[in-house]
């Protein structure tokens, strides 16, 4: 005999979390949608195969269909459009078939590579400040290069003599 109160589950929650997947809906708008707390859609997932699947694919196709667009976005397309106006005295309207061009989008393009190739075009540079011996172990032209000066260093006039000031 089962313990605990019935599960809240119905078999058509599969498809409806599909169609809201498609719909980029996130897990918490997901159990927003159904009424419950987040736990419960992931209990669900974990209880109930078709469920998890129909989630699983809805995100799937719902990123593939944003990153085809953003594709297209980035490098540029066209389409067949149409378009429709009523001259002056005209007793129908005219259609006037035409393509429709957009130009490549240069924020598109950069999304789409910061993403698929990140270690090639991600923003943030990434520095290694990691000092790899003691400061006090380098040279004057060392120090002068780090620094930027010209590693000029002026060296003493020799050995000191009594009465002089260097």
């Amino acid at each position: 005999m089962p313990r605990g109160r019935p599960s809240l589950y119905r078999r058509e929650y599969a498809e409806q979390a599909y169609k809201l997947c498609l719909l980029s809906a996130t897990d918490e708008e997901i159990a927003d949608f159904f009424g419950v707390v987040k736990q419960t859609v992931y209990d669900w997932r974990a209880a109930h195969p078709e469920f998890l699947d129909s989630i699983t694919r809805g995100k799937m196709i719902a990123d593939a269909n944003v990153a085809e667009r953003t594709y297209q976005r980035a490098m540029g397309y066209s389409h067949p459009a149409v378009k429709i106006f009523m001259p002056a005295g005209a007793s129908a309207p005219v259609y006037a078939p035409y393509t429709e061009h957009y130009p490549p989008d240069t924020q598109a393009a950069s999304l789409w590579l910061r993403n698929r190739q990140p270690g090639k075009w991600r923003d943030k540079v990434e520095h290694d400040h990691t000092i790899r011996r003691d400061v006090r172990e380098l040279s004057d032209e060392e120090l002068l290069a780090i620094i930027g000066g010209n590693g000029a260093v002026s060296e003493p006039a020799g050995p000191a003599k009594p009465g002089t000031v260097h």
